[in-house]
Formats: C-alpha cells, sequence, structure tokens
C-alpha cells in the first residue's frame, strides 16, 4: 500500500478504535443505547465518552511526541520519556498523594503539571547550547532524579493505602475518568500538540545535521524551546490525568515510518493518530480480560513495549556490527 492511502486509512481506523472505545467493556454498550435514559446511557455519557476522548487525546500526543523526538534526536530508540517530562509529572502528582492534596478539586492534576512545568525550565536550563546530546543528557538527569524522588516519597509513606495509591497511579489507567478530566486535559495537549506539528519543516531540516540545517535558516535554539514546551504541555497533562503510560511514543513513530518513509514531517500526523489507535484498542482490550478487575492500561503498554524495544535494539545492533 503506497504512502498516499496510508492516512485516509488511518483516520479510519482511528474512527473505528474511538467507537470499538465507546462500545467495549464487561457490558458492551450498543450505539443505539447511547442516548437513552437506562443504566447502558448513563455509563456511556459518564464513564465510556470521557475515557474514549481520553485515549484518543493520550495515544495521539504520545505518539506525536514520539515522532518529534526521534526526528530532532535522530535516534529511532527516543521517546518522550527520555525528555524527563512524563517522570516529572508523575513525581508531581506522587507528591499531592503523599500530602493529601488529591482530595482537592484539580490537586493532583495542578501538581503534576507544576512537576512537568519544572522539568521543561530545568531541561532548557541544562540542555542550553549542548545540542541533541546536550538534550539527551539534561533529559536523563531529571529522568532519574525524577524517579529517586518518587520512589523515596512511596518509601516514607505514612501508611500503606497512600503506598498502595500512588503506586496504582503510576501504573497508568483511565478507568473512572470523568468529562471534568477531559476540561481539565485536552486543552494543554490540543496546545502541545499545535506546537509540536510545526517543527515539521525543521526537523527535514536536520536531516541534512545541525550545521545544514542552519545554513537553512533553522533556529535551532527556537526548535528546542518548541519541542520542550510543546512536549512538557501535551505529555505532562497526559500523565496528570492517566499516570504513566509507556511505549507509545517508541512503537508507533518507528512503525508508522517502516509506512511512510523517513522523512520525518510525513510521520508527525500519521504518528499521532496511530498513537491514538494504540492507546483506544488496548486501553479496550484491559476492559475484556476476563477477571474482576481491569488491568491498568500502563502494564498492558509496558507488556506490549519491552519486546519491541529489545527488537529495535536488537536491530540497532546487528547494523553497528
Amino acid at each position: 500500500m503506497t504512502a498516499r492511502w496510508m492516512a485516509p486509512l488511518l483516520l479510519l481506523l482511528t474512527v473505528g478504535a474511538f467507537l470499538l472505545s465507546l462500545m467495549a467493556g464487561k457490558v458492551w454498550i450498543w450505539p443505539m443505547a447511547w442516548l437513552s435514559d437506562a443504566p447502558d446511557g448513563w455509563i456511556f455519557l459518564e464513564l465510556r465518552l470521557p475515557r474514549a476522548l481520553l485515549g484518543l487525546g493520550i495515544g495521539a500526543v504520545l505518539g506525536l511526541s514520539g515522532a518529534v523526538l526521534q526526528g530532532y534526536l535522530r535516534n529511532p530508540l527516543a521517546d518522550p520519556t527520555v525528555l524527563g517530562v512524563s517522570s516529572s509529572a508523575a513525581l508531581g502528582g506522587v507528591t499531592a498523594i503523599f500530602l493529601g492534596l488529591n482530595t482537592l478539586p484539580l490537586g493532583l492534576f495542578s501538581c503534576a503539571m507544576l512537576g512537568a512545568g519544572v522539568s521543561i525550565l530545568l531541561l532548557l536550563t541544562l540542555a542550553r547550547g549542548g545540542g541533541p546530546l546536550g538534550f539527551i543528557l539534561g533529559g536523563m538527569v531529571l529522568s532519574t532524579l525524577a524517579g529517586s524522588l518518587t520512589a523515596f516519597l512511596i518509601s516514607i509513606a505514612p501508611n500503606p493505602f497512600a503506598a498502595s495509591e500512588i503506586i496504582n497511579w503510576l501504573m497508568g489507567a483511565l478507568t473512572d475518568r470523568l468529562m471534568e478530566d477531559v476540561v481539565k486535559a485536552l486543552p494543554l495537549m490540543a496546545i502541545g500538540a499545535a506546537l509540536l506539528l510545526t517543527t515539521g519543516r525543521a526537523l527535514d531540516a536536520l536531516t541534512l545535521g545541525e550545521d545544514g540545517a542552519r545554513s537553512i535558516g533553522v533556529n535551532l535554539n527556537q526548535l528546542r524551546w518548541v519541542i520542550v514546551v510543546g512536549v512538557g504541555l501535551s505529555v505532562g497533562a497526559s500523565v496528570a490525568v492517566s499516570g504513566v503510560v509507556g511505549f507509545v511514543g517508541l512503537i508507533v513513530p518507528h512503525l508508522i515510518r517502516g509506512m511512510m518513509g523517513e522523512q520525518p514531517s510525513s510521520i508527525l500526523l500519521p504518528s499521532a493518530l496511530g498513537g491514538a489507535i494504540l492507546t483506544l484498542v488496548a486501553d479496550s482490550m484491559v476492559r475484556l480480560i476476563p477477571g474482576p478487575t481491569e488491568i491498568r492500561l500502563g502494564i498492558a503498554m509496558a507488556v506490549l513495549g519491552a519486546p519491541f524495544f529489545f527488537m529495535l535494539l536488537w536491530k540497532q545492533r546487528g547494523r553497528a556490527a
């Protein structure tokens, strides 16, 4: 299939995955019951619709962020966690739970976004003038620091219930999300995604190297700002509302690149659609697995993503040999 037909196909699959997310669960809710006054109609409006909208938005920004970072760093193993934004937002959320601020309106969400915002400022400071290498090293520093502080808070949690709540939130899930969560998160995701979609031309120029990109007028410092702020807003909002859902930004751009070609700008929007498809389908599948409770979405994505990551590493090793 030619690349020309891939975008319409991905759009069609996104619509299908969204409809599946609206219907699938321990109890299937068919379209004729979506707006009824029966319990199925209430479940659809209060639970299924917000969950599907968040799955669509979160998957899209994770896939798009992964594509942008892989294009900027020119490394197919890069994903949003490389910046430390995910782990910093998670640290903010964990701090809110630890202090009991999650019981306040916007408490957990605000703390998670604050963590993402602080990581943006620190990353821009650490990576200033360092190019992609400084970008990666700064992200590694932030990710390691945030992970260590998160583990520390879990270890000194005041009671087992607080520790359990922290761990459950860190696993990542869209269970019991409401429309107010959609209203909080989607605007920030949309702003972040809009910023990232503007980077296509500059990422294409970077395939010529940094000197080549500068020679045709690309401002690399401005590009770094746009990427960090875009990833910070979109990924920070997704972590704030769902916990950590990993590997989407790693898997999807790699698969899309195999179908659409290597030009970075050509895979940005398809990666957003692919991320939405993967997240919506995975979230639907975790609801359908037999058992009294759902498997956490973050766990399901790790089960899918870890073997894929090892496969990529093996391919990279084979090329280097």
